[in-house]
């Protein structure tokens, strides 16, 4: 399904998740080498590095494409930097494939990583009291996980969703990570385990929250026309990137409001902010979500995923819970779901979950997904959301 926006994916390469305690930069110079050499593609060939920020991990983690640059070893490439909170790697692969389609370059790294602390998420440091994330924090308490439950007693209130099918979710996403080696949890989980696990933030137990992860993951993209001069065939190709932010009236809460733009005096317009991110990246593409063949969503609760099957377009609104129960998100089912497993069993690493997304999909296509492999895949969707209005979707086909 290419197009004239599409350019290729020569390699992609990733560090297993984990907690690993070691520099966020071993990580990604990791999952480049193993991208480099998935490309077999020579370091010193790379014309475009793409670095996904990451902000805990003082300066170098601002200036990640120089910081990746250098661990490589410096060549003269050009560089950019990008910080999009959870659509880090996805705004940086835009970079990258906006120089290729530009002509300015023909072949790129896009790479991030990062190393996170214990626990869940805290506000960066600072007494910063015009940033509404610090805000959030000390004045309502609102960790992530509070925003999760609200979004799942959203669900249970409209649409009769239920904790087991809450459960299901982290159930049908440990298995597909079994087999997956970049994952960190790779463990079996009944519904009985899911629900007799820690209550964190009502609804949500503690099996139903991703946890805080280091990894890294990197792509190496490339013109069509350089593909095709140096002999690669039928490779997987990016044919769509949106980076979309909201639209007024945006009647659903977003981390890190406190509350919704009025819909009393404007009515919604179009998709909801989530819908329309997918919504553009089959715009682009020139496809529907008819024709995806899997989708690696943004888990960060299990409930949360049966939002982006609605979002991306996989059912109606209301529809995501009959959807999961039929088995169809299921590997074997109409159209997987998470097939690596999702942040249900990698967690977030920031700077480098939307890179991951594309690497699992690219995987998948190529045929070379063992174990969780969804078959005859021809067209893959990616989800994600970043604070402040950072959408993300990526489309690969093949």
């Amino acid at each position: 399904m290419a197009n004239d926006k599409s350019v290729a994916v020569l390699g992609v390469g990733m560090h297993p998740w984990g907690k690993w305690g070691k520099n966020f930069v071993e990580y990604g110079v990791a999952a480049a080498r193993i991208a480099l050499d998935d490309a077999g593609v020579e370091w010193k060939d790379i014309q475009y590095v793409a670095g996904a920020d990451t902000i805990r991990n003082g300066y170098p983690g601002f200036i990640a494409g120089a910081t990746f640059a250098q661990a490589l070893g410096w060549t003269g490439a050009q560089v950019s930097s990008s910080y999009a909170a959870c659509a880090s790697g996805a705004a940086a692969l835009a970079n990258a494939r906006a120089q290729i389609l530009a002509g300015l370059v023909d072949v790129a790294l896009v790479v991030g990583a990062d190393t996170t602390p214990k626990g869940f998420f805290a506000p960066v440091g600072g007494d910063r009291k015009d940033d509404p994330d610090w805000l959030r924090f000390h004045l309502l308490g609102a960790t992530n996980p509070t925003y999760f439950a609200l979004y799942a007693r959203r669900r249970m209130a409209l649409y009769g969703a239920t904790d087991e099918d809450f459960a299901q979710v982290k159930v049908k996403n440990a298995l597909h990570g079994l087999n997956n080696p970049n994952a960190r949890y790779r463990k079996e989980v009944t519904i009985d385990e899911v629900l007799a696990s820690p209550m964190v933030a009502d609804p949500l137990r503690l099996l139903e929250i991703c946890a805080t992860s280091d990894g890294g993951a990197a792509m190496v993209v490339c013109s069509m026309d350089y593909a095709k001069a140096h002999g690669y065939d039928k490779v997987v190709t990016v044919d769509a990137v949106t980076t979309v932010t909201p639209t007024f009236p945006n009647t659903v809460i977003e981390m890190p409001n406190f509350s919704t733009d009025s819909s009393k005096t404007v009515a919604q317009a179009g998709p909801t902010f989530r819908a329309s991110i997918a919504h553009a990246t089959y715009e682009q593409a020139g496809i529907g979500p008819e024709d995806v063949s899997l989708a690696e969503v943004y888990d960060l609760s299990s409930a949360l995923e049966l939002d982006w099957y609605e979002d991306i377009g996989l059912c109606g609104e209301g529809e995501a819970e009959n959807l999961l129960r039929s088995g169809a998100t299921t590997l074997g089912g109409r159209v997987p779901v998470n097939p690596s497993g999702g942040l249900a069993c990698f967690g977030e690493a920031i700077p480098a979950q939307a890179i991951a997304q594309c690497c699992e999909v690219t995987w998948q296509l190529r045929g070379q997904a063992t174990g969780r492999q969804v078959e005859g895949a021809k067209v893959g969707v990616t989800a994600n959301q970043g604070l402040f209005g950072h959408g993300s979707s990526v489309l690969l086909s093949r």
